[in-house]
């Protein structure tokens, strides 16, 4: 008998997105810098409530995330009511596309932007539009040429991955304000605390009834291993997207540690501090041995090498030194390698490696 069993239409385009590599076979001491994950892990606070919640696992947690959306709220200066929490801001993507997006619609992401755009449109039933980016960077015109009546959402990483370069805030304004009247802007901010003094576009969605800001606790509060995210967008679009969230989308475990990380000012504003310094140094390390990248707003940098050949060839002597880095080829970058930094060590490893990479092929 034949099967006639078959997925949704879309559903069989998608890539299966690959993590971070983490291990190399038969090399000891290895150095993860494929993920962007936070070097010096969670802070004391977060820990602390991560191991109290053992005793309560038998319990179903809340529904409405009430204490870890008015803890957004306090810390950031945001209305509790409009925040959404997710397992990651990659589910509250995937919420948006499954309530706003759907067949005959169309969605919009830039050609280095996060594979997730692409996967979570793909995954309703929606068509993604690829646009152009101006070296490297977001193309607001090239994004406005591309919409039209079908377009539903329109996804943006600010700071962007990997590429790590930023829109400004008049140049958001400025699309939020000439978008077509049915389409909603996403601001993907899970760098957004590593940028001093950027509310990750809040306040445009204060403004606004027709933008979005999605953030995560995997990059700076160093919890990528929880999956814990959250939304701020206007009443109307939150209450739509709690229609289709699971009523226990995150457990308790999950809930108490992320609140304890928010409210832990000082352990988050020292990892970035740390990470701007080190970002810097190994950002000039690298262009005096003839490997640029732009200026990175992130956790990362994007090191741009003179070819393909060239790029592949530094992940290779990378690997036989114990460093994982990521090749970015899926995003139209393969003559470039993402960084993450790590700590100083780390950072110092990378530059001697790159440095002997270099050495040998002169």
């Amino acid at each position: 008998m034949t099967s006639q069993i078959e997925p949704q239409p879309g559903v069989m385009d998608i890539a299966l997105y690959q993590g971070g590599q983490s291990q190399l076979a038969g090399v000891a001491n290895v150095v993860k810098l494929s993920s962007n994950e936070n070097p010096f892990g969670p802070g004391d606070a977060a820990k602390n409530a991560y191991g109290k919640a053992v005793h309560d696992l038998h319990r179903y947690p809340s529904t409405d995330h009430a204490a870890l959306r008015a803890a957004i709220a306090d810390i950031h200066g945001l209305d509790a009511d409009r925040i959404i929490c997710g397992a990651g801001s990659d589910e509250v993507i995937s919420f948006l596309c499954q309530a706003y997006a759907g067949p005959g619609s169309e969605v919009i992401h830039t050609e280095h932007g996060f594979s997730m755009y692409r996967i979570s449109a793909l995954a309703a039933g929606a068509s993604p539009v690829e646009v152009r980016e101006r070296e490297r960077v977001v193309d607001v015109d090239a994004i406005l040429g591309a919409c039209n009546d079908r377009t539903r959402l329109v996804f943006i990483a600010n700071p962007a991955n990997p590429t790590g370069t930023m829109v400004g805030g008049n140049e958001l304004a400025r699309l939020a304000e000439s978008i077509p009247p049915q389409a909603i802007l996403v601001l993907d901010g899970a760098y957004a605390e590593y940028v001093g003094g950027f509310d990750g576009g809040a306040g445009l969605v204060t403004q606004r009834d027709n933008v979005v800001m999605t953030r995560t606790f995997s990059k700076l509060y160093g919890l990528g291993g929880l999956r814990i995210g959250w939304g701020y967008g206007p009443q109307g679009i939150i209450d739509v997207l709690n229609r289709v969230r699971g009523p226990f989308n995150l457990s308790a475990a999950q809930l108490a540690t992320a609140e304890a990380a928010v409210r832990d000012r000082e352990y988050a504003e020292k990892c970035r501090i740390e990470n701007a310094r080190l970002r810097s140094w190994l950002a000039e390390a690298l262009t005096e041995l003839g490997i640029p990248s732009d200026t990175s707003c992130a956790n990362f940098i994007l090191a741009r090498f003179a070819d393909p050949a060239e790029a592949d060839a530094c992940d290779a002597f990378l690997k036989k030194e114990g460093l994982i880095v990521r090749q970015v080829a899926g995003y139209k970058l393969p003559n470039c390698l993402r960084i993450t930094i790590g700590d100083e060590s780390s950072c110092r490893r990378v530059a001697h490696a790159v440095a002997a990479f270099k050495e040998a092929r002169e």
